[in-house]
């Protein structure tokens, strides 16, 4: 039985004041199972990342909750707050975020050096082991391909053993080879390893490496696509609500 790593409920983060008031979100609730893979996807100005960053416990909302592990993140001081987007999260983004100086592997266990911790040898292996990479420890990321330096990120999200990875357009600075290679391997570790990853994309044909996607628009969860997806799938949903006739002409830009 799945049992849920992230909930949240009744999510709304509205900016602003006035004319210029905007609700990014508007009364989200959802929830990302243990051992699920789900993309989410929107147009511009939809919410998608607002609602990552929040769930993520990288902002706050205006009301509602946010649950990762059991855990509400709204009971929490800022240290504590900081000590579990440490120990229990896990990011990947589209900018590698590499540290140039340091080799894979130091990149790797950066996050618990930085929490004072130092991470066995055995273990940072393990993590470039799982995404391929054990052979490539010692090299700098000038001297990775992004393809691999995204595969280190992917390994640095893994070494605190995280309850959920969010990944924010982690294919949006590759080439075609390269994003099949990252999904292949959040895919592997979704389906090998019980890890929950929550995805933001623009992208169809990375929306299908997903168990489930939600489609946004106005801050709020306006359809979900769970089995049988496929990019076409995924494109077809999408055209459907771009010509849907509350929409403009043009549609969004998604």
């Amino acid at each position: 039985m799945t049992t849920d790593t992230v909930t949240l409920t009744g999510l709304r983060a509205v900016y602003g004041t006035g004319t210029r008031r905007v609700a990014a979100l508007d009364g989200v609730t959802t929830s990302f199972g243990s051992g699920t893979f789900t993309a989410v996807m929107g147009p511009s100005g939809s919410g998608k990342s607002t609602l990552l960053h929040c769930a993520a416990g990288l902002d706050s909302p205006t009301e509602g909750t946010v649950t990762i592990d059991g855990t509400r993140l709204d009971d929490l001081g800022e240290d504590e707050l900081t000590r579990l987007r440490r120990d229990r999260i896990g990011f990947v983004f589209q900018a590698f975020n590499l540290v140039s100086t340091l080799t894979a592997a130091q990149n790797v266990e950066l996050p618990l050096r930085l929490a004072g911790r130092r991470p066995p040898d055995r273990d940072v292996v393990a993590a470039l082991d799982a995404v391929g990479l054990a052979d490539r420890a010692g090299h700098r990321p000038s001297e990775l391909s992004g393809g691999e330096q995204q595969r280190v990120a992917v390994a640095r999200a893994l070494i605190t053993r995280p309850a959920v990875v969010f990944a924010d357009e982690p294919t949006g600075a590759l080439d075609s080879a390269a994003s099949r290679q990252v999904l292949r391997l959040l895919r592997g570790l979704v389906d090998d390893h019980g890890q929950t990853v929550v995805m933001v994309t623009h992208d169809p044909a990375a929306a299908a490496y997903a168990d489930r996607v939600l489609l946004l628009a106005d801050g709020r969860v306006v359809d979900e696509l769970e089995g049988g997806i496929t990019a076409a799938v995924v494109a077809a949903r999408i055209a459907e609500r771009e010509t849907a006739p509350a929409e403009t002409a043009a549609g969004p830009s998604w």
